[in-house]
């Protein structure tokens, strides 16, 4: 798996925000009695923690009906599993350094992992390309087959590891891609192991996941890297994942290849037993040291979760996209003549799609008054008989049977709850919805509906 940052949504249930990032401000209320910590100047992280912990472990807001006088307790707790993720420290010590810099104080922030070089040219004016060239739309969601065919030849050439275009997959960051990870192969009571010192984010993962993290300690004198004994006598058939993290962060330890290959004998043995490989630092390491990819060692490549990428990050959204966000909100209300005009366009390609079905037998639609879908009831074609198709049964099969007979893709009611309707997207040129209706006509002309409209 490979990760990195392509879009961002900016709105987000601040409730939740306050939970799983730290907060560096005071936030608007809108009613009744939600209270945040606003920044302060004497930070003690340990006062910051127990404090919202303590507030955030159950929140409610009162809320005054207007024809009436009394007041709704309303329930907006968190949910348990939630509750129970500790705030990165590396997140809130660094939220709190930010804060206290736009206030003026000439804090040093070392606490982050970011490094200062700029983006090198020829990535950036890739990225500025692919805006200007109108590449803003959706990709596959396992990512572009372009990405995947070079992350693939970078792991041939430069890991040792042979993999295809659809084993590989994209995601918003190396982050993301270890806790769907983790979501993919662990089971309630399932065990995770990590080696410590861990990256903070291991264990609420495995948490998160409903596994349970068992941490294994090393110590400063074998550069904190795991003994393979320890790991042996801690391994049992509830061990789901072992995660290591080569080179290491917080540690900056690498792991030998006679050391893997140690931990790799030991993994042979246990059946349940998988391997997350988080290797993003691959590349910053320092003579004689080098790096060693588990999924390169005999028997581990069925064994292993790689995961690299561009980014460690999916902690904050894309700084580009928020960026953009910001210009967004700043064309004015309801998003200013740009978005008024693609209103007006949608209006004109809903109109043109209630007239087109309207005239068609079989079909009845509820007209839409927002959005850019219209789902109209098929159920009556339901039953006919497709000649080189066979049977028409539900939303499904007449989807497939009009993106075979007529290469137009459209999505079954029976995803939204609604198996009766298809769902037709108008978020596409006038010219290319005439086109469809056309070949959508054509295609339903030989089949008959089943029931009278």
């Amino acid at each position: 798996m490979a990760a990195t940052s392509t879009s961002t949504s900016y709105r987000l249930g601040f409730r939740l925000h306050q939970q799983l990032a730290p907060c560096s401000g005071s936030h608007p209320q809108t009613s009744g009695a939600v209270s945040f910590l606003s920044g302060s100047h004497n930070f003690s992280f340990k006062s910051l923690e127990t404090t919202r912990r303590s507030q955030l472990s159950r929140i409610s807001v009162v809320v005054k009906a207007e024809s009436r006088s009394e007041e709704m307790q309303l329930d907006i707790s968190l949910s348990p599993r939630v509750n129970a993720v500790k705030p990165s420290k590396t997140v809130a010590i660094t939220d709190q350094a930010t804060a206290l810099v736009q206030a003026g104080v000439p804090v040093i922030r070392l606490a982050a992992g970011e490094p200062d070089f700029d983006t090198p040219v020829v990535i950036a004016e890739a990225g500025i390309n692919a805006i200007r060239e109108g590449f803003t739309r959706y990709t596959p969601n396992a990512g572009t087959q372009e990405l995947r065919v070079a992350i693939c030849h970078k792991l041939k050439e430069e890991n040792g590891i042979s993999y295809t275009p659809d084993q590989i997959l994209v995601s918003n960051g190396a982050k993301q891609s270890i806790y769907q990870a983790m979501l993919a192969v662990c089971s309630p009571g399932d065990e995770v192991i990590i080696p410590a010192p861990f990256w903070v984010s291991y264990p609420e993962m495995a948490r998160l996941a409903d596994a349970t993290p068992v941490i294994l300690p090393t110590s400063i004198s074998e550069n904190f890297l795991l003994d393979p004994k320890l790991l042996e006598s801690k391994l049992s058939a509830k061990s789901r994942l072992l995660i290591l993290c080569s080179p290491s962060n917080p540690t900056g330890s690498v792991y030998s290849k006679k050391l893997l290959e140690e931990i790799a004998r030991i993994v042979a043995k246990h059946p349940r037993l998988l391997v997350l490989s988080d290797e993003i630092y691959e590349h910053i390491i320092y003579a004689p040291a080098t790096h060693i990819s588990f999924a390169s060692l005999p028997g581990m490549w069925e064994r292993t979760l790689t995961v690299n990428g561009f980014s460690k990050f999916t902690s904050g959204a894309s700084s580009i996209s928020q960026k953009a966000g910001v210009a967004a909100l700043g064309l004015g209300y309801a998003g200013g003549e740009a978005v008024s005009t693609m209103v007006k366009a949608f209006m004109e390609r809903r109109d043109f799609l209630i007239r087109s079905f309207g005239e068609m037998e079989g079909v009845r639609m509820s007209e839409p008054q927002g959005a850019f879908y219209l789902f109209i009831d098929t159920s009556s074609y339901y039953g006919t008989e497709a000649e080189g198709f066979g049977k028409i049964e539900d939303s499904d099969s007449l989807c497939r049977y009009l993106l075979d007979q007529a290469q137009v893709a459209l999505v079954p009611g029976v995803a939204f709850g609604d198996d009766s309707c298809i769902r037709i997207s108008y978020a596409a040129s006038l010219t290319t919805l005439q086109e469809a209706v056309g070949r959508i006509k054509k295609a339903l002309l030989p089949l008959k509906s089943a029931v009278p409209v």
